[in-house]
């Protein structure tokens, strides 16, 4: 493997952190190379928050579910789906500009997973640990009245960066012939059972502690009750009325 893909395939979730703290610098380094990912039609339609207030860190661990990590990292940062400067761009070029599309909303919300996962990958590479934090979204009102996020604007998740302060283990990721289907889509039902196997024997042995569980069953609380129901009505309050 050349280094690239070596670090690529290294990736762990860290949740503890050391008290070093990411200089300014870095992180606008890090932003930098977000920037340089792929974007729909050059839209760039992200914005990032870099939440240093301690109280407002200690809020919105509470509100993304008790996650004590957004607090005690390094640095913490809110990913946020920016439509609201494209389209004022636009508007000011005398555009008739239409809002509120579905459309826009996808583009919006790819252009900031790309942008972070440039991100990411950038901080790993600088030795740092991250930890995406999808709860953001368990209270997505509360956060961007605390962020002050405006109209065309929506937090999708947030990051923790830092120094690790522990070793976990890599994850298995479903075998390869599931995901990569030729010219149809072929049923993977087979390649999940042997997945489960490998993912029972992971949980049994790594070093944060032995579980009893594997991808499926862990795949339960997502499918068997409605996740987030109050996000379509959020988005549409926030000017993304996915027409």
């Amino acid at each position: 493997m050349n280094p690239t893909i070596e670090l690529l395939k290294s990736h762990r979730s860290i949740r503890k952190f050391t008290d070093q703290p990411v200089s300014r610098e870095l992180l606008e380094e890090l932003v930098s190379a977000g920037q340089a990912a792929a974007t729909s039609s050059h839209v760039q339609a992200y914005s990032i928050i870099h939440v240093k207030k301690p109280d407002n860190r200690e809020a919105i661990a509470e509100l993304a579910g008790g996650q004590r990590y957004v607090a005690t990292c390094g640095a913490f940062l809110v990913f946020c789906a920016d439509m609201k400067r494209p389209t004022e761009a636009a508007e000011r070029t005398g555009a008739r500009v239409v809002r509120g599309m579905t459309e826009q909303l996808l583009v919006a919300s790819v252009d900031t997973a790309l942008m972070a996962q440039n991100m990411a990958v950038a901080a790993e590479s600088e030795g740092l640990g991250i930890c995406y934090i999808g709860g953001i979204r368990n209270n997505p009102q509360q956060i961007s009245d605390l962020l002050g996020l405006p109209e065309h604007v929506y937090p999708v998740f947030g990051m923790c960066l830092g120094y690790p302060a522990h070793d976990p283990d890599v994850k298995p990721r479903l075998p390869v012939e599931a995901i990569l289907k030729e010219d149809s889509y072929q049923d993977d039902s087979e390649l999940v059972a042997v997945f489960d196997d490998a993912m029972h024997a992971y949980y049994q042995s790594r070093r944060g502690g032995p579980k009893d569980s594997n991808w499926s069953q862990n795949l339960t609380p997502l499918f068997d009750t409605k996740l987030r129901p109050h996000m379509r009505d959020f988005l549409v309050k926030r000017g993304f009325e996915m027409k």
